[in-house]
This record gives structure tokens, sequence and C-alpha cells, in this order.
């Protein structure tokens, strides 16, 4: 028996990480908004069935989610990316081989194993998340990476749990039902050409000539036609390709017209950015600020701008970053405005211990990096921003909305759940 790749995916997993502490919630509708609840970015399977779409706009459905009994929260990304790292953590103790693709997806190498199937090696590692965090997961078995994410789709639709596409006597029955655009590796503007050609389903791409589609649609098309076939060509990154930036920003609560809001927010997101760098042995050499009004109401007027500083010296360290921010800012902004939006961006990343230092910089590198350091240890053991920087601001009136925030279970002392015998 040969190794198979499975994907596991975790089981509409906002929605899942709200209920995970509301047990209340096991067979009741659940939605998750986005960014200032505004739209619905996850549901349960019991709010699909009402027909609750993904993206839909949270105004013109608060009224309808009221009546069915829908339970509604903001996003909690605390919580979601501790329960992450939980399930990730739990692959990775039993199986060497895992990479994680996104925040509720691992890509899992299970190797042939004597008297076991890799159903049965799937089914343990789904039990092993469920009794250990408790989130539900779905696994897909394949040969390849695209046959076992067409797996996992397959179990969650079907409600499987675990599906071997691999040992499955209909597998061209099922291929052919799934359309060409649910392929992993397919994007959206390739469909329609993809259709043109005949091509419509996951069956129709696999039995196309690669090598006319290699000339047509390039290397990676003709690749998932390979791994559709059968033949592995992606093999499992341990290690994630270095990133070329970093971007924070968010939507105000309200409109922001005052500098000094915005000087509070573009600290507060180079703070933010700045820590992201340092986690993963980053220095920055550009930063990126930008301001947007909003690009939905015709009602006022219109903003959208973006300024780039070069820094003397790469770096990850906040205040240095900080006083570039907001003197860019100053430079960009523009008053009369209803600023909706603001970000910082980071790039020309390189790694901490490799980047070129510089004749004129002050030579304090040293000392920055023993006091970031410091900082995120503070930050890590009492909480996040316990400690920060005084211009990020104090009451933040520009934070984004989260009216229906769920608390932060297990990354804030003082929201633990309490159970009483």
């Amino acid at each position: 028996m040969s190794a198979l790749f499975a994907l596991v995916d975790c089981n509409n997993f906002y929605a899942s990480c709200e209920r995970l502490f509301q047990p209340r919630l096991r067979h009741r509708p659940v939605v998750v908004l986005s960014n200032n609840d505004g739209c619905i970015i996850a549901r349960s399977n019991e709010a699909k069935e009402l027909g609750i779409g993904m993206g839909d706009p949270y105004f013109k459905h608060k009224n309808f989610l009221r009546r069915h009994g829908v339970a509604v929260f903001s996003s909690n990304y605390a919580l979601y990316g501790d329960l992450s790292w939980r399930v990730m953590t739990v692959l990775e103790q039993m199986e060497p081989a895992v990479e994680i693709y996104s925040i509720d997806e691992a890509f899992v190498r299970l190797p042939p194993l004597c008297g076991s199937t890799a159903a049965m090696q799937a089914r343990q590692l789904k039990e092993r998340v469920d009794t250990c965090v408790g989130i539900p997961v779905a696994v897909g078995l394949g040969r390849s990476k695209t046959l076992a994410k067409l797996a996992a789709r397959i179990a969650k639709k079907k409600n499987l749990g675990v599906f071997d596409l691999e040992h499955c006597r209909e597998q061209q029955a099922l291929l052919a039902a799934v359309t060409v655009g649910d392929v992993w590796g397919v994007g959206r503007r390739s469909v329609k050409k993809l259709n043109l050609q005949g091509i419509y389903t996951a069956l129709d791409l696999q039995k196309s000539d690669t090598q006319r589609i290699r000339r047509t649609f390039g290397l990676p098309m003709a690749r998932t036609v390979v791994e559709l076939g059968g033949t592995a060509c992606l093999s499992l990154e341990k290690c994630p390709a270095s990133r070329k930036s970093i971007v924070s920003s968010r939507s105000f609560r309200q409109p922001v017209t005052e500098l000094r809001d915005l000087s509070e927010a573009v600290s507060s997101y180079i703070s933010i950015a700045a820590r992201k760098l340092r986690d993963q042995g980053l220095v920055a050499t550009n930063l990126h600020v930008f301001l947007a009004t909003s690009r939905f109401r015709s009602d006022i007027p219109r903003f959208s701008g973006s300024r780039m500083v070069s820094l003397e010296q790469s770096t990850s360290c906040t205040s240095t970053l900080i006083k570039a921010g907001v003197r860019t800012l100053k430079a960009l902004y523009e008053r009369g405005y209803p600023y909706n939006k603001a970000g910082v961006m980071l790039t020309g990343l390189c790694r901490s211990d490799i980047c070129q230092q510089s004749l004129f910089a002050p030579k304090n590198t040293k000392q920055q990096a023993a006091l970031m350091g410091a900082l995120d240890q503070v930050n890590d053991r009492w909480g996040k921003d316990v400690v920060r920087y005084a211009s990020s601001g104090l009451s933040r009136s520009w934070c984004m909305k989260q009216a229906r925030k769920s608390p932060a279970y297990t990354t804030n002392w003082s929201e633990l759940p309490m159970v009483r015998a």
C-alpha cells in the first residue's frame, strides 16, 4: 500500500469555534460576521439550510436572522487563531509530515502502516482532534493533494467524516459531478476558457491533453491535470515561503476626520505589523501608509491615496516604524475627508540575521532588539497590548465595531470559561 495525502479540513471553522464553549448552540444556526459586523463570513450547516449566503450584508438579513433564532457573532480572531494552533499541534503530534495550508486546513502525508489502512489512520486523526480540541473535522484521502482536496469536499458535503477517494469504485462518477471551477488550482478566469474547450467537470480536466493544457494555461494548470490523474506533483511544504509583504489595516466603526485619531490608528497597525515581522525573524526596508474614504457612499467626497518611505536601515523596531509612519501619514493626510479605512504595508522584507547594514544609520540595533524582545515577552505573558506605545491611543474610539464578540476563552485570563459542578 502506497502512502496517501490527507486533507484535514475543519467544518465551518469560525462557527464551530463559537459553538465549542456554548454547547446550547450545538443544533442552532450560527453565523459569524466580518470586521465592523459588515458581512456574513461563516455559517453553520443549519444557517446554510436557511438559505443564508456567504458574504451577505448583515444589515439586510438582521430581521430574518432574528426571526429564525440565528446566533450572530462578531469575529473573534484571537479565539480562532488559538484553536487553529491547537488543531495543528494535535496533527503534528500524530504525524511527522504536516503542511499547514490555512487557518482551518492542513495536508498530512499518511505513510503505509502494517495492519492499518489510510482510512483507519484518518479516522484516528479525526477522533484525536475531536477529543483533544473539540472542533469537528472532515478528512479527504487521495494519491495527490488535489485529489485529497476533492475528497475532503465530498466528505463535508455528504457528512461522511472521512472519505477515501483512492479506493472508491465510483471515483469517475464523483469527479464528473464536480464542476471544474471547484477544482483546487483552477481560478475563476480559467473556467470560461476551459468551458470553451469543452472542459466542464473535474473528470473532463483529468482526461484532457496535458501538453495542450500547458500550452494554453501554463505549467500550474498542467500540474493540476496530472494530479487529478493520481500522480503527485505537489509535495508537502514543511517550511512556508518567505513573505513578500505584511499588511495591517482595518475599517473604522465610523468615519474619522481628525489627524490625531488617524495617527493613533496607524501607530496601532504598525505595532501589529512589527510584531509579525519579529515573529518571523524578518525586517522591513519600506513602509507604506494608505488612507481611503468609503467607496460605497456617493454622498461624501472621495479620497484614496498612499505614500511610501524607505527606511535608512531595515528594521522590525516598533518605535522606529511608528516615527516613520506618522511622518508619512502627515504628508498624506488632507483635511475635510471622512476617512473610512487606514492601513500600513511593510515591504522589502529580508531575514534579520542577513540584512544589509547601513553606514549612516545609528548602531543601536542590539538595544532595540532587546527592548522589542522584552515588550513581546510581557505581552505574551500578560495579554495583548498590556504594554503598548502611547501614540497608539488609549480610548481608541476609531476601533472597528464588534458588538457581538464572544469572550477570548483561551487567551485571556479574565475571560476563561467558568464551570460550576
